[in-house]
């Protein structure tokens, strides 16, 4: 995620008397908000501008029926 120009890599601050699994849970967490697996999974293979502008309709073919079956 970038923030005006600027890379943000997530930081969990540990105190003494946090645990292992109470801090990794917290930087679970903070990674899935900030989308960075998101971006990563999206960015893990090429995509010609072809197969993501079908991708984008695909998605906006499934939204607005999805939209048009909850009346």
């Amino acid at each position: 995620m970038h923030l005006k120009g600027e890379l943000f890599l997530p930081e969990v601050h540990i105190s003494s008397s946090d645990s292992f699994d109470q801090a990794l849970k917290r930087f679970n967490k903070l990674v899935q908000q900030t989308g960075i697996l998101a971006e990563a999974r999206r960015r893990e293979h090429y995509e010609p501008p072809s197969v993501r502008r079908k991708k984008k309709a695909a998605a906006k073919r499934r939204k607005s029926l999805k939209n048009a079956q909850r009346g």
